[in-house]
């Protein structure tokens, strides 16, 4: 594992633990990986969030990003169209082996079928859901 993961918040291993699971931020790891891609866009994460404020989601996201959990991948310029996201959210490598070492990913096949069944999603949501990814060939 990534030796510098939760450094930037200053976290050992056990607080590292508490901090994800802290609910906001558990909840913005879960919504990574029950998405199809597991890159959602800040919107998206928004949109499942509806009870949390937009900067809330943007501060958990940031808190996440800092430690070392999530990463922010951009699509490149090249692959962009115009009223599409270019960010995305995703695990780390060494995020992915935190949360599996420490019995965090156990839900992971759940979370996407549960979100499978999400059935009034804006149409917005749709639209990026469905938008290029860094990871698309």
């Amino acid at each position: 594992m990534s030796t510098d993961l939760g450094t930037a918040e200053g976290l050992e291993s056990r607080e590292l633990v508490h901090f994800v699971t802290q609910q906001t931020r558990f909840a913005l790891v879960n919504n990574i990986l029950q998405h199809p891609d597991q890159l959602p866009t800040m919107y998206e994460l928004q949109e499942l969030n509806p009870s949390v404020s937009e900067a809330t989601v943007y501060k958990h996201i940031q808190k996440l990003v800092d430690a070392g959990i999530v990463t922010g991948v951009a699509l490149d310029d090249d692959r962009r169209r115009h009223g599409y996201p270019r960010k995305f959210y995703g695990l780390t490598e060494a995020g992915r082996e935190f949360l599996e070492d420490h019995s965090l990913l156990a839900a992971e096949e759940t979370l996407q079928q549960m979100y499978e069944t999400i059935s009034d999603k804006p149409e917005k949501m749709v639209e990026y859901e469905n938008a290029p990814r860094p990871d698309d060939g």
